[in-house]
């Protein structure tokens, strides 16, 4: 093997004190140096330049090649440089200036130092993130090893696996600064090549290659050289000194295998520990992966995944019952001594977290804080510390490597708090508010040039602030840091009484009326507020309520007994005239007894979130805020991670921490668009997602034999609306609905009054018909009005029994074409129509159309914050006409107040059982249950209590029959996972939107290790970023293969029949969603409705159980009326 033996002159490279048990490097001889390295690694394996974010694929080989390397000389080179590659790179590079334009992320990067002493080769260079190489490294590709290396500091950053490492010493291969940069280079990288921190001292030493088996072995020293392989080298190789030898420890890589992990001297017990956890732990309650999916056409896309490394450091949990402020200042003034060292992870409750045991078991310490409240100006606090438990890793290295074990929540809870701790301890510049595992400031986002803010004002005293989501999740590339955008509202500091003016529109509070009152007080409820007429002593207060009488002649009894208003009381005790004593006073709670506060001495405590409902125009204004295209998305979710340099806190190396700070490139493919078939055997292909109606029929028109209009706008004319509904009757007609040419009937009725005037314009009209039953209720609504809508809903739905479409008065005055023909076939639908179904059924409904299949659809939801007496709403919808599987019947019922398991579940299956079989003709073989709305800490539950309800609900109604095959998918939408195209410019796997094509699908690198799930992005974006649906399956008896649930799953996103395009959700769970929001609608706000309300009607409750809902008519209970 020829190789080039030249020694390092006078550069020199680090040993180190590697962690990792890794195959030795060929590592060489070389001369006298000095450095000191940390961490640099170089990896050997086929990995590819993917589109300017250097990315491995999965077979690369990844930590095995770490070695121990460096040196050297003092080169000369300070050239305009050259940016090059051995290997087939296909980049294009320039050299004027030393500048380098890559063609396929267009990122140009400016590069000097040297190749040969004279300008040629790497140097400074920006990369893309903005981090700068320092004109003393070397940026290079050597063969196929197309990993970047950033030399600011010796840094590099691999983009397989995403470990961000810091090297040192660097040089030249000959000691005139060939081959590496200038001379006292800081991090030159070689094959098989890696520094560690450390520094040497002894010359000579060497390190040879050893068999797949050897471990490595450091030897620290000075000097060092660089050998550079020959024709026949497969590797390059390193020249060390003289070196005193040690072992290197190990630290734990998610990717690792186990088998490598444990080869230590205590691997036999750990593996035997491994063994009887697995002997003892049952059978895996969720279905294994059957495999990874195939079908369709591959792509590349990016997640908001970092990828995070984590060693292997015992966790300890200690009870901590103080606050933050009082465990802060402990951890300040005892770090080093009572705690040994150790730099503990604090939840802001009760519990602290160590990476190691602390000095004792149990021990009390005195902590001295700063009181402005008492005389002393200090307050003593006794703080006691006792061992609670030890939380060890191996479950987590059993569950990231496939074995069949629970979620490891205590860990991830761990790593969780310490990142939490991180931001608001080591990186909270921004003056952070932490909500969970989000972040909000309102120092992020767009300034409002005349208010010299950045937060968004969303009227009536609430701003939106911007922040970041984080939180740890496991994949089966090993553990990942999900970082997202986020944004919630809060609460404006003013003063009450200026907040008093926003909430209520008023500029001058003495016209302040009853309505005022409640308006105020709703707004009020739960704020914390301090007083501001005690001067530094700014005690704090939750509003509790509200005075029914003003100030001025509110009273109360004082300490002394005497009886005074609100008024004279601050008049005497703190000589103050109040200015708004007409206003009622806040009604505080402290631990004494219940005290009053009049407005005007009251501020709101800065930094609280706003927990209630928003207001419409308050919620559109969040959201375009915060909506953002998929390019700002991805780059604002860098600069977070960028910004929180998590590497270099104090908490991240203490619990072995490293999170590596670029994206994950993940495999996915875009699944096969479903061909839709309309009337006369018109086909239709539909292009990113979207289709629409021009020269189609329904494949089934509904029958409306006659109808009325309800117009509720005052102002509109007569005209507008006439010519509304002959375009409507047009449209109808022409898409295939069996609809009267005859003009209807127009009534006008006031909002205030709309249960009076539905139920007096719903006979009119029937006596206009010759009293007929009428068909369809069109009415125009004046803008968009939740509470309007809402009772027109449940008023038609509930009392009349008749069909209702609504539409607004801006649509109206439009009449654009896709709007009208957007609303027929909603009525088609509504009306018992079939709006398309698949050409190629078999293909497009695979498994499904084998045997008689019923598809069942869930979801409940919960009132709003601080609604303490509505119901949830349970709602199920089901299939109805196999095997062509668009028409759906559903059941909603009311339950307990934020109950999420469906009560009385059995009852509703058999129902939903019986109208399949009446409909289809067939009793169902197969059951496929896509179940919304469940958090990952509720699938037990869920897999306990509801699927055991489904299979008693078909052996009541089919004793000894064979139970029918059941497959139960949870999708989730609440969750914080994106995708973003690979390549921006490559318009081949992105939509108009610039987000990925309908129909992306992801099971590979960042799903479960071992289950069986599936993130699916099946629509095309409207605004801002795509949010993929995570599938996760609970159950499969039916035995889908990958490719065949991910197709049926994105199969049936395209049968909705409310719009001509595939939605965000399987429809089944996308139908529960709105059948659940239509039953809202049915409760009245406050009071105490709830448990059954079905189309069948509802039992009474039992005691204490809230009232049913009330009851769909008859004529409404088996159509798709929610549509």
């Amino acid at each position: 093997m020829a190789s080039d033996r030249r020694g390092g002159g006078r550069g020199g490279g680090g040993g180190g004190q590697p962690n990792y048990r890794v195959p030795r490097p060929p590592l060489g001889r070389g001369g006298r140096g000095h450095g000191r390295g940390r961490n640099d690694y170089a990896y050997r394996g086929d990995e590819a330049n993917l589109q300017g974010r250097l990315q491995a694929p999965t077979h690369a080989v990844v930590p095995d090649d770490l070695g121990i390397g460096g040196g050297g000389g003092r080169g000369r080179g300070r050239g305009r440089g050259e940016i090059y590659y051995d290997g087939g790179d296909q980049n294009v590079y320039r050299n004027h200036r030393g500048n380098r334009h890559d063609h396929r992320d267009d990122y140009p990067e400016r590069a000097s130092g040297g190749h040969d002493g004279r300008g040629h080769g790497s140097g400074s260079a920006p990369d893309r993130y903005g981090r700068g190489y320092d004109g003393r490294g070397r940026n290079y590709y050597a063969g196929n090893e197309q990993n970047v290396y950033d030399n600011r500091r010796g840094n590099r950053y691999n983009h397989r696996d995403g470990y961000l490492e810091r090297g040192g010493g660097g040089g030249s291969r000959d000691g005139r600064g060939d081959d590496s940069g200038s001379g006292r280079g800081r991090g030159e990288r070689g094959h098989g090549s890696r520094f560690d921190r450390g520094h040497g001292h002894a010359r000579g030493g060497e390190q040879h290659w050893g068999g797949p088996d050897n471990r490595v072995a450091n030897f620290d020293g000075r000097g060092g050289g660089r050998r550079r392989g020959g024709a026949d080298d497969v590797d390059d190789e390193d020249y060390f000194g003289d070196g005193q030898f040690r072992e290197l420890a190990n630290l734990r890589q998610a990717e690792t295998p186990l088998a490598d992990v444990y080869a230590d001297k205590d691997a036999a017990a750990r593996k035997e520990k491994f063994k009887q956890l697995l002997i003892n732990r049952a059978v895996s309650m969720f279905p294994e992966r059957p495999g990874c999916g195939t079908m369709g056409t591959p792509c590349r896309v990016r997640a908001n995944h970092f990828f995070v490394r984590l060693a292997e450091k015992d966790l300890h949990q200690y009870s901590l019952p103080s606050s933050r402020t009082r465990c802060r200042k402990l951890v300040s003034e005892r770090m080093h001594t009572d705690l040994g060292g150790h730099l503990p992870a604090y939840d802001g409750g009760a519990t602290l977290y160590t990476a190691g045991e602390l000095p004792f078991k149990t021990d009390e310490f005195e902590v001295a804080l700063d009181d402005n409240n008492s005389i002393r100006k200090e307050r003593k606090y006794s703080v006691k510390i006792e061992h609670v438990k030890l939380i060890e890793l191996e479950e987590l290295w059993m569950f990231l490597a496939g074995c069949p074990t629970d979620i490891p929540g205590k860990v991830l809870q761990v790593l969780d708090i310490v990142l939490r701790d991180i931001v608001l301890n080591e990186r909270n510049n921004m003056e952070y508010i932490a909500v969970r595992q989000s972040f909000f400031s309102q120092h992020i986002g767009c300034a409002d040039v005349e208010k010299r803010t950045k937060y968004q004002d969303l009227g009536l005293g609430i701003a939106g602030w911007k922040g970041f989501y984080q939180s740890i999740r496991p994949t089966q590339n090993g553990l990942s840091l999900i970082v997202d955008i986020s944004s919630t509202a809060f609460v404006q500091p003013w003063p009450l009484i200026n907040f008093a003016k926003e909430v209520l529109q008023k500029g001058d509070l003495r016209q302040f009326s009853n309505m005022d009152h409640d308006r105020l007080k709703r707004a009020l409820m739960g704020v914390r507020i301090e007083v501001t007429h005690r001067g530094d002593e700014r005690r704090k207060y939750r509003v509790t309520g509200f005075s029914a009488e003003s100030a001025n002649y509110l009273k109360f009894t004082s300490s002394s007994g005497v009886s005074m208003t609100v008024k004279n009381y601050f008049r005497e005790k703190y000589s103050m005239e109040l200015q708004y004593d007409f206003l009622p006073c806040v009604q505080i709670w402290n631990l004494q007894n219940q005290n009053y506060l009049p407005l005007e001495v009251c501020k709101i405590v800065p930094g609280q979130r706003y927990q209630k409902k928003l207001g419409d125009s308050q919620t559109s204004k969040l959201m375009k805020s915060t909506c953002q295209p998929p390019s700002k998305r991805e780059e604002s979710i860098q600069q977070v991670v960028e910004r929180n340099q998590y590497n270099s806190t104090k908490r991240a190396n203490e619990f072995g921490l490293a999170v590596d700070y670029s994206p994950t490139t993940v495999e996915a493919r875009v699944l096969p668009t479903p061909a839709l078939k309309y009337r006369d055997n018109t086909i239709c292909e539909p292009d990113n997602g979207q289709w629409n109606m021009n020269g189609k029929k329904v494949y089934y028109g509904a029958r409306v034999s006659n109808w009325a209009c309800i117009n509720f706008c005052q102002d509109s004319s007569m005209g507008a609306v006439n010519d509304f509904c002959d375009a409507l009757a047009r449209s109808c007609h022409n898409i295939g609905v069996d609809f009267p040419n005859q003009r209807p009937s127009i009534f006008i009725a006031s909002p205030p009054r709309v249960e009076l005037d539905l139920h007096r314009c719903y006979q009119n009209a029937q006596k206009m018909w010759n009293a007929q039953k009428i068909d369809l209720l069109l009415a125009i609504l004046p803008d968009k009005n939740p509470s309007l809508y809402g009772n027109i809903k449940r008023i038609c739905e509930t009392q009349i029994g008749v069909m209702s479409q609504c539409c607004r008065k801006e649509n109206v005055s439009d009449k654009k074409v896709h709007y009208v023909a957007n609303v027929a076939i909603k009525i088609n639908a509504k009306a018992g129509g079939r709006n398309s179904v698949f050409h190629d059924i078999v293909a497009s409904l695979p498994i499904v159309s084998k045997k008689p299949t019923i598809i069942f659809g869930a979801d409940v939801t919960h009132p709003a914050a601080f609604d303490d007496t509505s119901p949830s709403i349970a709602c199920v919808v089901a299939s109805q006409d196999w095997p062509e599987v668009v028409r759906y019947n559903g059941v909603a019922r009311a339950q307990g107040h934020h109950k999420e398991i469906i009560n009385g579940l059995e009852d509703i299956i058999k129902e939903l059982l019986i109208a399949f079989q009446k409909e289809s003709g067939e009793r169902p073989q197969q059951l496929i249950f896509y179940r919304d709305g469940v958090g990952e800490s509720q699938f037990k539950e869920v897999f306990e209590k509801e699927i055991p309800e489904i299979e008693k609900a078909w052996k009541t109604l089919y004793k000894d029959e064979k139970p029918p095959a059941i497959t139960f998918l949870v999708v989730q939408k609440r969750h914080h996972t994106r995708l973003f195209p690979f390549n921006g410019d490559d318009h081949r796997h992105i939509d108009r939107k610039r987000n990925v094509d309908p129909g992306t699908v992801v099971d590979k690198k960042m799903c479960h290790p071992r289950e069986f799930d599936f993130y699916l992005c099946s629509h095309a974006g409207i605004k801002g970023t795509s949010r993929p649906m995570h599938y996760h399956v609970l159950r499969d008896d039916n035995n889908f293969t990958a490719d065949e649930l991910q197709s049926l799953t994105n199969n049936l996103c395209y049968t909705n029949a409310c719009c001509t395009r595939s939605v965000s959700i399987a429809t089944p769970a996308h139908y529960a969603h709105k059948l659940a929001y239509r039953a809202r609608c049915y409760v009245t706000q406050g009071s105490n409705v709830a448990t059954a309300a079905s189309s069948s009607g509802a039992a009474a409750p039992a005691a204490g159980a809230p009232k049913p809902l009330p009851e769909i008519k008859a004529e409404l209970k088996r159509s798709m009326f929610y549509c």
